[in-house]
């Protein structure tokens, strides 16, 4: 089709460059006029395109088209008009001109919120479902027939940046495309809108924003949020206008802090150390993060009273060169303001979130040394505050607050263990938003505790991994040359160069919690990345010590960051934000999948528990090890042995042989296992039932005469349960077949004196890692991870670091 595209945004240019790519001739772009200086984003594209742009001001005056501008639009020939954000009033002699009309996008589920705010008035209502609406234009209020809709939860927390950026604005732009191809097609339906539940809300003003006290919390809640960031919702504190930003619903005991006197509410809010809690007259609470005041500066909310308490220092000529520079900085930036002061405004002057990034880039490149971040600009917006701000962080006189750390302790084996319980983000223990908990569950006793079988004080371990990768860096990110061929009579080099990849994520099981984490953390903080952690929910708390350890250590803050809680809520996040660049995951399968369905644009490593196959070392951690050999194939003339008995116990424990199993669910699991293995005919040589003592302790467990068909030999147990199969003597091929017959391989082995036999065996097997007369021998040298379904990429050794870094070739030509 010949398009006409009316609009403008970030959104406006996604969709014209999709339609492009699907083959659509844009045959004009009608935007607005360049603000500040500063085209639009939609006009930037079509122009370098070399698509014919027009910039009008307005169609109409008085109601009225403005004849050259619709001459102007007719000239282009659309077939179709498509607005896919679009603040001006067109008119109907444009709307219908073309022979397909012109189709809109509406980020509302309409007939509901019809009108330009719909996605505040959204989430000031308190709706449980946010989400758009393709509909025809006509000459009402977003009246027009519906093309096609779609719909997402909302989720208590969201902000309008949320539901725009997670779903209104990518779904909408492929919504807007689909559309187009449904026009083309001739297959795009029109359906009336009902008028049950129509509603029409205007754009909400600034005066109109102020908050009414006598509410519910969850509707304070919704009225901050939805006005958040425009055009935020205030309140009087201390006789001036005070706009609140960044809330959500705080779901715990009241916390510390000072008193704050909020006019026309009932009882004082209270500054705490994560921000401002305020109550609703129904006695619930929400979290305020951030205030900003009459002149536009904004603070943290915990920050409110040690605001205004810093005074304005005397620069060196050196510091006042160093502002000139980041003058020149903000000049070219700003290229509307002729002339930077002390009290220019970098977002009133026309600056947006993009600029930010852009000044921060180019500081950084002049200033290498000095640790600089978004969230700065926001909080000193005119020049004067942001020097100020550069020159103290330079002199080091606005020191790192000293970590505090709110432990939880256990005594035991003659030794106190103190554990950190709260998130650690950029550099600080705190509550989670909603001050919601859980609780960590002591598998010895089964009681609440501190503490799960994994705390130990091998921490170090982390560091030798970290120091082992760093000492084998230098070479490794100088990539390598290729040879090419020379476009004469020049010469070309052509090298690569390995790159950081940037903010990765990675989700570790509760088997291993402290090993996983080194092993997935160092190599990627190694190559330069930085790292949001998300330990199991029931064995959070080795991670939490290594942020202690790691902010006492001396990283930066926002360099490692600890979020502990369900999958199902922090994994997902993790797994479908926008900046997390990498994500490296180590689960079960379906998980594993699920995650590759949701990060079809970002890099994923997994490694899944799912082994069938493999030899030795079943009891190993109470069978709780991803590579513990789920199955045991063994020649007859050798198949009469076992089993030994173990000491079962705490394992603070030190002479424990044998511990409790993780958590009561997968207790469960594990002697529901052991009843399939009974009822499909395995012989039951021992075990199969829970110690009867306190705790989740199982007793190791070990099945003979176990048939390939069965369902133990076809599904790990992830527990202490050998599995035990025959094989006839000498038999290597039909054993490598029953061996290698799985979807899974992340390990195996195989015990022999014959040397050629071994190796014959490992070169057949179907796995990551073959142990030779060993097991369970890894090293942070030898790469690890496995084949098929048992996951992809590697963990540990050089491997490791590629799964970190992404590779860039130059060429020049000289």
């Amino acid at each position: 089709l010949k398009l006409a595209l009316i609009g403008q945004s970030l959104f406006g240019q996604e969709v014209y460059s999709n339609l492009r790519k699907e083959g659509h001739k844009i045959v004009g772009v009608f935007t607005v006029p360049d603000k500040n200086g500063q085209a639009d984003p939609l006009a930037l594209s079509a122009e370098k395109d070399g698509t014919p742009v027009f910039k009008f001001s307005r169609w109409r005056v008085k109601g009225k088209s403005i004849q050259e501008v619709v001459e102007a639009y007719r000239s282009v020939g659309a077939e179709l008009n498509v607005l896919p954000f679009c603040t001006q009033f067109i008119p109907m002699d444009v709307i219908d001109f073309p022979k397909h009309g012109s189709i809109i996008y509406h980020p509302s589920i309409l007939p509901r919120h019809r009108g330009a705010s719909a996605i505040n008035w959204t989430l000031i209502q308190g709706d449980k479902k946010a989400g758009f609406t393709v509909f025809w234009a006509d000459d009402g209020l977003d009246t027009g027939p519906i093309l096609l809709q779609q719909e997402c939860d909302i989720k208590p927390n969201d902000t309008v940046d949320d539901l725009y950026n997670r779903f209104l604005f990518p779904e909408g732009v492929k919504a807007m495309v689909e559309a187009v191809q449904l026009i083309a097609d001739g297959k795009a339906p029109q359906v009336p809108q009902p008028e049950e539940g129509a509603t029409y809300e205007g754009i909400q003003k600034k005066e109109n924003a102020q908050i009414s006290w006598d509410q519910p919390a969850a509707a304070l809640h919704n009225w901050i949020r939805g006005h958040d960031k425009v055009p935020g919702a205030w309140t009087i504190i201390n006789d001036q206008v005070v706009t609140f930003y960044g809330s959500s619903l705080f779901d715990g005991s009241v916390p510390s802090g000072q008193p704050l006197a909020i006019e026309g509410a009932t009882k004082p809010g209270l500054v705490t150390k994560n921000g401002l809690v305020l109550f609703g007259n129904d006695g619930k609470m929400l979290l305020v993060r951030n205030l900003q005041f009459e002149d536009g500066k904004m603070i943290p909310a915990s920050k409110y009273f040690a605001a205004g308490e810093t005074s304005a220092i005397e620069l060196t000529e050196e510091e006042k060169k160093m502002a000139e520079d980041i003058k020149s900085i903000w000049v070219g930036i700003l290229t509307n303001v002729p002339v930077i002061e002390d009290s220019t405004d970098f977002f009133k002057s026309g600056a947006s979130s993009m600029h930010v990034v852009r000044m921060i880039e180019e500081i950084k490149q002049k200033y290498s040394g000095l640790q600089l971040h978004n969230e700065d600009v926001y909080m000193a917006t005119k020049f004067a505050d942001f020097i100020q701000m550069l020159v103290r962080r330079l002199r080091g006189e606005d020191k790192e607050e000293e970590l505090i750390v709110d432990y939880v302790s256990k005594t035991v084996n003659n030794m106190t263990v103190k554990m950190p319980y709260q998130c650690f983000i950029n550099g600080q223990f705190m509550d989670a938003e909603d001050g919601k908990t859980y609780d960590t569950i002591n598998p010895t006793d089964g009681s609440v505790s501190s503490f799960s079988e994994n705390v130990i004080p091998q921490h170090y371990f982390y560091f030798h991994l970290l120091i082992y990768f760093k000492n084998n860096l230098m070479s490794f990110f100088q990539g390598s040359t290729i040879p090419i061929n020379h476009a004469r009579p020049n010469h070309n080099l052509t090298f690569t160069k390995k790159e950081p990849i940037g903010v990765c994520a990675i989700v570790i099981p509760w088997n291993y919690p402290l090993m996983m984490l080194a092993w997935k953390s160092a190599a990627c903080l190694a190559a330069g990345n930085t790292l949001v952690l998300k330990p199991a929910q029931v064995t959070p708390l080795t991670a939490l010590k290594f942020a202690e350890l790691s902010a006492e250590a001396g990283f930066p803050k926002g360099v490692i960051n600890i979020l502990p809680g369900s999958g199902g809520l922090v994994g997902q996040r993790l797994s479908e934000h926008p900046d997390i660049r990498k994500l490296g995951f180590t689960g079960s399968t379906p998980i594993g999948k699920q995650i590759m369905k949701r990060n079809k644009q970002k890099q994923v490593s997994a490694y899944c528990f799912l082994l069938t196959q493999g030899m030795g070392a079943v009891y190993f951690n109470k069978g709780e090890n991803c590579i513990a050999a789920g199955r045991l194939f063994v020649e007859e003339s050798i198949h009469d042995e076992f089993v030994k008995r173990m000491k079962i116990g705490d394992p603070l424990d030190r002479s424990t042989d044998h511990g409790p199993q993780n958590h009561k669910a997968h207790l469960e699991k594990l002697l529901e296992y052991c009843e399939t293995g009974v009822k499909e005919g395995a012989t039951l040589v021992y075990g199969g039932r829970q110690v009867c003592r306190p705790g989740f302790f199982m007793e190791p467990t070990v099945f003979t005469d176990v048939e390939d068909h069965m369902y133990i030999a076809q599904e790990e147990s992830f527990g202490p349960v050998m599995v035990i199969s025959k094989f006839k003597d000498g038999d290597v091929e039909g054993v490598l077949q029953r061996a290698n017959n799985t979807e899974y391989g992340l390990a195996s082995g195989v015990f022999t004196r014959d040397i050629n036999k071994a190796l014959y065996v490992s070169e057949k097997l179907e796995a990551g890692t073959v142990f030779i007369n060993t097991y369970n021998k890894t090293d942070v040298a030898a790469p690890f991870g496995g084949f098929k379904q048992s996951g992809f990429g590697k963990d540990l050794g050089e491997e490791a670091l590629h799964e970190y870094l992404r590779t860039k070739a130059v060429t020049v030509e000289y």
